[in-house]
């Protein structure tokens, strides 16, 4: 059964495909109603580290749920969440140990520019009001994140409700004309954000957002190793606060808890999600350190922002369930180890001559597709090369993640790995075979 619009009461996010009727996961897998099996290699939207079926998550959110499945954040505190605070607390980044719990990544996101903004003006500071985001880029899909977001094709239709935000170049050596090679350039080695504020005046910016490692938007790209020090070293001068959306690279993703552990770089403010719950419940966290939210309780407020499953029990006590098993299991020094097998198989499709680059960290890889190697050239956008890369990888039972515009703001074409943490060698091994193939596919059809 694979359902399509108009034949369905469900408005999908396609309206112009087929959609297979998944009826189990277990494991890497999915299984649709015929019975057919598709490897997750992005653990759908890069959510189910765990993999599927889980039983530890599965009992603990259904016995949370008998208990208490819902109070309201405004008026009541509940124990999933108290503990979830907790356990995100011993993990904690620096000093990033006071945890706001909501229920999507692009929610989180907003919520940590609005506390930066208030922080601000309760600092006797209005005119913060600027924020600096890089491009490409992706924070979510609330008006206020897709302002900071960098992604043409919405921009044609939302742009008149948007916010202007003031942009620097991502490190993303693979599309800079020094190759992350130049010791000097300001885009590669972050001294582009001080040129900016110069440009713009520090004293009128609130916060610079970005992610330690390039998510969708830039296929995985891993800044150099003085990136994000540097970053650092600037916001501290000009009184800047640094938001890390690690939404998509927190929770084990790339290796370590935070993809900024090997920086030895800590932002002011830190956003998570996705990997935190697994997929078993939608949950987002922002963290910030007491010296910020003490200056909103100083002065009797809260976070003004709120949202109707704030803190909620059953979404918190998947987040206990997640984080205890990544904990327990070791899931972090596994999305290491088995993310350099992960790493260097994929790397192996690099004698494709539609393969341009792979590159990633941990359980975290892009591979970008070009028109020429020797030039980088990206296929022009109606060739629509990830959306025929995505149709033939579906039609070898394996599912990835596209993204297209990266390279120009309309040309572009790549597509994310990232497979649940518990992936074995010999699964790794079917996605790069059946990633090979689809390429063929492709390369036949041509």
């Amino acid at each position: 059964m694979s359902p399509r619009y108009p034949e369905t009461h469900v408005l999908y996010r396609n309206l112009a495909r087929d959609y297979p009727l998944i009826v189990r996961g277990e494991g890497c897998w999915l299984f649709d109603a015929s019975g057919r099996a598709w490897l997750d290699a992005c653990g759908g939207a890069y959510v189910a580290c765990l993999g599927h079926g889980v039983p530890d998550v599965v009992d603990a959110v259904t016995e949370q749920i008998r208990r208490v499945s819902y109070v309201n954040g405004l008026s009541f505190t509940n124990e999933a969440a108290e503990s979830l605070a907790d356990e995100l607390g011993r993990f904690a980044v620096g000093d990033l140990t006071q945890f706001y719990f909501l229920s999507s990544g692009s929610d989180a996101v907003e919520a940590a520019l609005k506390l930066a903004r208030q922080y601000w003006v309760e600092r006797g500071k209005p005119e913060k009001d600027r924020l600096v985001a890089l491009t490409p880029g992706y924070h979510g899909n609330t008006l206020l994140t897709l302002s900071a977001g960098a992604r043409e094709h919405y921009r044609t239709y939302f742009e008149p409700w948007l916010l202007p935000v003031e942009r620097v170049p991502a490190p993303y050596a693979y599309r800079c004309s020094c190759r992350g090679e130049d010791s000097a350039c300001r885009r590669c080695g972050g001294g582009a954000l001080e040129d900016l504020l110069d440009q713009v005046g520090a004293h009128r910016v609130a916060a610079f957002l970005a992610e330690p490692i390039g998510g969708s938007s830039t296929g995985a790209s891993v800044p150099r190793a003085d990136y994000w020090r540097t970053i650092r070293d600037i916001c501290d001068r000009r009184e800047v606060l640094w938001i890390a959306d690690e939404v998509l690279t927190g929770a084990g993703r790339t290796g370590t808890w935070s993809a900024l552990e090997p920086y030895g770089a800590i932002p002011d403010i830190q956003v998570m999600g996705k990997g935190i719950s697994a997929g078993y419940a939608p949950l987002a966290a922002v963290a910030a350190p007491r010296r910020i939210v003490d200056v909103l309780a100083h002065a009797g407020k809260s976070l003004l922002h709120a949202q109707t499953f704030s803190h909620t029990p059953m979404m918190c006590a998947a987040g206990v369930a997640t984080v205890r098993y990544i904990r327990d299991h070791g899931l972090v020094a596994r999305a290491e180890t088995v993310g350099r097998v992960l790493q260097s198989r994929m790397r192996s499709l690099l004698d494709h001559p539609l393969v341009g680059d792979v590159r990633g960290r941990g359980m975290l890889c892009g591979v970008e597709f070009v028109a020429d190697r020797t030039t980088r050239a990206p296929f022009p956008r109606a060739a629509r090369f990830a959306e025929r890369f995505i149709a033939a990888a579906e039609e070898e039972g394996l599912m990835v993640w596209p993204n297209t515009g990266h390279a120009d703001g309309t040309n572009g074409d790549l597509v994310m790995v990232a497979p649940p943490y518990i992936i074995t060698e010999a699964e790794i091994d079917q996605i790069v075979t059946r990633f090979r193939k689809a390429l063929e596919r492709i390369a036949n059809s041509e």
